[in-house]
């Protein structure tokens, strides 16, 4: 997909990395896609992609009131019984969650040539350590966690609350936002690491209009593309798969 383009002048002074992970790191928005669809059928409704990037990286309950009021079924189901009632189908899938293709790779990369990383994440906290427990290992290379209930993060994204708390708990933090990549794959992660300051990489599912491409600083077709050194960061070793 997209090279870097409008951010050429800044490429060498990436020094910091903000992972988003759903769907991003991990395989899971296709279990709310699935309960989605489940919840919607009743109504004798469809559930489709453009209601989905509306929906995609914000908080539940924002995330939630799209759903019922988009759908047109906020008179039947409001957006808190959505919630509870997606809760229980969610929680038997996310202990389940697979790692997306590339994620182990890049994460150990950066980690092995020293760059700092973190996750932003809209989940909570709940969700979020039945969504990684298979995957404990990978995570505690993660220099901090930001989660979508941490007391700082005011708004969820498009809002940049999540990236400046993250970008502030950097040893020596906070770090200049202009230093800093984000991965994102919803448009309003895109939006809200822009609104931050930083460069966005977007890796989007591929369903996804690619009319909601254009905030992105550069666009990839998986974590298996980035090459480190369009960002001046230093080139991975090639290691066995």
């Amino acid at each position: 997909m997209a090279n870097p383009t409008s951010s050429d002048s800044r490429k060498g002074s990436i020094t910091h990395v903000i992972f988003d992970m759903d769907g991003l790191l991990l395989d899971t928005e296709k279990f709310y896609t699935e309960v989605q669809e489940i919840i919607l059928a009743r109504y004798n409704k469809t559930f489709d992609w453009s209601l989905k990037a509306k929906m995609m990286g914000k908080k539940a309950i924002e995330a939630a009131h799209v759903f019922v009021e988009e759908t047109g079924i906020s008179d039947s189901l409001t957006a808190e019984d959505f919630l509870t009632e997606r809760e229980d189908m969610l929680r038997s899938l996310f202990p389940t969650s697979e790692l997306m293709p590339g994620a182990s790779c890049l994460i150990r990369q950066l980690h092995m040539n020293g760059i700092p990383i973190c996750l932003a994440t809209g989940s909570h906290r709940r969700h979020f350590e039945l969504k990684t427990q298979r995957h404990g290992e990978l995570f505690s290379l993660m220099h901090h966690v930001v989660l979508g209930d941490d007391p700082e993060v005011k708004q969820g994204k498009p809002s940049p609350d999540i990236f400046l708390a993250a970008a502030k708990r950097f040893e020596g933090g906070p770090i200049d936002p202009q230093n800093i990549i984000v991965f994102e794959d919803a448009p309003s992660g895109v939006c809200a690491a822009k609104s931050a300051g930083m460069i966005a990489v977007m890796v989007p599912d591929p369903r996804l209009d690619s009319s909601f491409h254009g905030a992105a600083d550069q666009v990839l077709s998986s974590l298996l593309d980035f090459n480190p050194s369009d960002w001046g960061l230093p080139p991975f070793e090639k290691v066995a798969s």
